[in-house]
């Protein structure tokens, strides 16, 4: 089987969809990957045709378990360059999204194996997503959006959102990084905003923006 790149962009983003609760649809893909409607219609086919999704009409994609496993491996190799751009090369984590999308595609077995190896078998990336091992498994951890929190709780930030460069190095301003700790100093009523100490500052984000960081 042929995985072009444009077959692996389209079961990677099904897959983030998925776990994400949503369903894979036509205008969701389209808008995730860029492209026309009539596009995704096609590739989905070409999907179906491939024993990589099941797709209903009007209903969205869902992966078989031979396309969860090729989506496992783009992601395994996307978080795993990431990693090693941020630890090794020293880019900052709002730079790698991007970096990883354009080198995933061309990463060798061999070089994925040896990056791992030498970052000591990461388990997460430099957004705090898990990276799923060389067996494609992904370890379940227990976070809550930092959005739920009562004032008075502290915490670990978990996760970030990635692919928002803008974000990310607001969020790297404030030390709103994976690894960060952090104190809930105030939650204001009816959905104001969620101020934290982080690093003996305090800061107040907004509930929408607290919802998308994951904290443990």
């Amino acid at each position: 089987m042929e995985l072009t790149d444009a077959i692996q962009d389209y079961v990677k983003e099904i897959y983030k969809l998925e776990a994400a609760g949503l369903r894979a649809t036509t205008s969701a893909l389209a808008e995730r990957l860029e492209v026309s409607p009539p596009s995704v219609t096609s590739m989905l086919k070409k999907l179906a045709t491939l024993g990589l999704v099941e797709h209903r009409r009007y209903h969205g994609a869902t992966l078989t378990d031979a396309g969860e496993r090729v989506a496992l491996e783009v992601i395994r190799h996307h978080r795993l360059l990431e990693q090693y751009l941020v630890e090794t090369l020293g880019l900052p984590i709002d730079a790698v999204h991007a970096e990883a999308d354009r080198l995933e595609h061309a990463l060798s077995e061999e070089l994925e194996a040896h990056i791992d190896r030498t970052l000591g078998f990461p388990t997460s990336d430099p957004h705090g997503d898990p990276i799923p091992g060389p067996d494609l498994r992904i370890a379940q951890r227990q976070t809550a959006p930092l959005s739920t929190l009562a004032a008075g709780t502290k915490a670990t930030v978990s996760r970030v959102p990635d692919g928002d460069g803008e974000l990310l190095r607001y969020l790297s301003k404030l030390n709103l990084t994976p690894g960060s700790r952090l104190e809930v100093r105030e939650c204001a009523p009816f959905d104001g905003p969620v101020t934290v100490r982080v690093g003996g500052a305090d800061h107040a984000i907004s509930r929408e923006l607290a919802a998308r960081i994951a904290v443990s």
